[in-house]
């Protein structure tokens, strides 16, 4: 089962806007007529029921989506490109790579997740004109789309998580109330990937089953499969504890059970809060009368069951106290939510916009400066008002950007172009 995966992702970036001249035959004034670049691709992430595994992102690493189209003339605009979306198994986890940051828990199916934001697409020269410039040959190159890298990792959806040691019988036992049908053998490590099964209770009521791989001394530590499958555990709203009681293995049911709980513990310790249900497996072999000693050790903490997978002995009861725990568990005290940084992909773009300092060139003999800070600066500012157009002048100062232009030769009269705005530099 492939439950992890660390992939980098590239939003398209914008069309550049063109630089046209209408020149019909009964248009004798002409004029611009470039139109915009098309804005680039968004890149979503969404959780679908019909995937189970992360297969597809086990070969490819890096997707890239589409970018926006090039402005054209006639004030054609360039096409938009199209959204990239990335399919996911409801309950996938996204980490921001580099912090180790959870960004989103996709919990639902359906639940669809905007990741990296496409560039906007650059203005044509058609916005451009003014009374003083009648032909302007300038237009804005279009912007690039985010990017970051994540890691996705799956944590199963289920109401029931099977836990116990190697070859105790959950791959028997859930393929005895379900239909699915694991790989079922007298060996330990049968089970290398979790099996889920849908028990059907009756016509309306049904719970989803997980068969956890068994797990061994150390499995905190990621002996065994450790790590592997302790974290889908930690999803389920309810355990049952499967304990082989025949003995028949030379081991002791008792300290087998506290072993397994003690690594529940060490792993996550919210996870010796979640209720367990004991089912003592292969009761029809218990020839020591392990189970007497067994309930009479844990009978005031735990509900115990006497089961046989092999027989279905003990079956029927069993699943009537899961189908009652779970109509009246607390969802949210027992499935553990993940910490969830709501504000964090806001700022990491923000941050790496700023940190990318803003953007000059020269084109067609105008001075240019864009960026993410000129944006957001043009959004909180109103050039009509004479106030916000001097407070537009010292916020561009403090960020330096009349400075730059110094060093890059600038001259009094010479044309500035500010984000989608174009203007006469005097001191």
């Amino acid at each position: 089962m492939i439950d992890y995966a660390k992939i980098e992702l590239h939003a398209g970036n914008g069309g550049d806007g063109a630089v046209a001249f209408r020149r019909e035959k009964y248009e004798p004034t002409g004029g611009p007529a470039g139109g915009d670049g098309g804005d680039g691709a968004n890149i979503y992430i969404k959780a679908t029921n019909s995937l189970s595994t992360l297969e597809e992102y086990r070969y490819k690493s890096k997707y890239r989506a589409e970018n926006g189209e090039n402005g054209m003339g006639k004030k054609r605009f360039g096409k938009k490109g199209e959204d990239l979306v990335l399919y996911v198994p409801v309950g996938t986890i996204i980490r921001e790579v580099s912090s180790n940051t959870i960004i989103k828990d996709l919990k639902k199916n359906g639940e669809q997740f905007l990741i990296a934001k496409g560039g906007r697409g650059g203005k044509g020269n058609v916005h451009y004109k003014t009374s003083t410039r009648q032909a302007p040959r300038f237009a804005q190159k279009g912007r690039k789309g985010q990017s970051i890298e994540v890691s996705l990792e799956l944590k199963i959806l289920a109401d029931v998580g099977l836990v116990g040691l190697p070859n105790v019988g959950k791959s028997t036992l859930i393929s005895v109330i379900t239909k699915a049908k694991p790989k079922i053998a007298n060996y330990h490590f049968t089970t290398l990937d979790p099996n889920l099964g849908v028990v059907k209770v009756d016509k309306e009521r049904s719970f989803i089953v997980a068969d956890i791989p068994g797990l061994i001394e150390g499995a905190n530590e990621g002996q065994g499969l450790g790590h592997d499958f302790l974290k889908h555990i930690q999803r389920c709203k309810i355990l049952i504890h499967l304990v082989d009681i025949s003995g028949l293995e030379g081991r002791n049911p008792i300290e087998d059970f506290k072993l397994i709980n003690k690594e529940l513990k060490l792993y996550d310790e919210k996870l010796s809060d979640k209720y367990q249900i004991v089912a003592l497996n292969k009761s029809d072999l218990d020839y020591n009368e392990n189970y007497k000693k067994f309930e009479n050790e844990f009978k005031d903490k735990y509900k115990i069951f006497k089961i046989s997978a092999a027989t279905t002995q003990g079956i029927k009861e069993l699943i009537d106290e899961v189908t009652k725990v779970l109509s009246k568990i607390d969802e949210e005290k027992y499935t553990l939510d993940e910490e969830i940084n709501e504000s964090y992909l806001q700022n990491y773009y923000n941050k790496n916009m700023e940190n990318g300092n803003l953007e000059f060139y020269k084109e067609e003999g105008i001075y240019v400066c864009t960026g993410y800070r000129i944006d957001k600066l043009l959004e909180r500012v109103n050039l009509d008002d004479y106030d916000s157009r001097m407070y537009f002048e010292k916020k561009l100062r403090d960020m330096g950007v009349f400075d730059k232009f110094l060093e890059m030769g600038i001259e009094e009269g010479d044309s500035v172009a500010i984000g989608d705005i174009v203007f006469d530099y005097y001191e």
